[in-house]
Formats: C-alpha cells, sequence, structure tokens
C-alpha cells in the first residue's frame, strides 16, 4: 500500500476513473450490441436509426480516451458499412 499523500491520492482517484470509465464502455458495449442485434435481425430501418446515436457514443468514448482512435474508426467503419449494405439489400 502506498504509503506518500500523493500516491494514496493517486489510488483514490484511479478507482474513482476507472469506475467512471467502466460504466461508459458498457454502456457503449450495450448499445453495439443493440445495432448488430437490429442488424441480424435485418431491421435496415431501426438500423439506420440506431446508428447516428451509436456512433456519436463511439466518438463520445474517443474523446474520453475510453476507446483508442483506431478501435473507434474500425468499429465507425464496420457498422456504417453493415448498415448501409443492409439499405442496399432491401
Amino acid at each position: 500500500m502506498a504509503r506518500i499523500k500523493s500516491a494514496v491520492k493517486n489510488i483514490r482517484k484511479n478507482r474513482r476513473r476507472n469506475a467512471v470509465n467502466r460504466t461508459r464502455k458498457s454502456s457503449l458495449r450495450t448499445q453495439i450490441r443493440k445495432l448488430r442485434a437490429l442488424l441480424e435481425r435485418k431491421d435496415a430501418d431501426g438500423a439506420r436509426k440506431a446508428l447516428t446515436p451509436t456512433l456519436s457514443l463511439i466518438d463520445r468514448s474517443l474523446s474520453k480516451g475510453i476507446l483508442h482512435r483506431n478501435t473507434a474508426a474500425r468499429y465507425k467503419a464496420r457498422l456504417t458499412r453493415q448498415v448501409n449494405a443492409l439499405g442496399r439489400a432491401r
């Protein structure tokens, strides 16, 4: 256990930040899962409506440092491509 005052404070801050980041990452994963479920059901309208908030959440996670920029770009590209493909297949 840390003995130095600043180290103890850093541990407290890290725990708090970890909890916040965990909840944000969890909500992001849930949103992506919902969009993928719509894609599985071939619900083009629902997927198109759910895409915008999902991409917004990915961007927010990127700006907060929860996702790496390449990971965020990959998620956005793949999800957008899948939604567009579903719209064309219809």
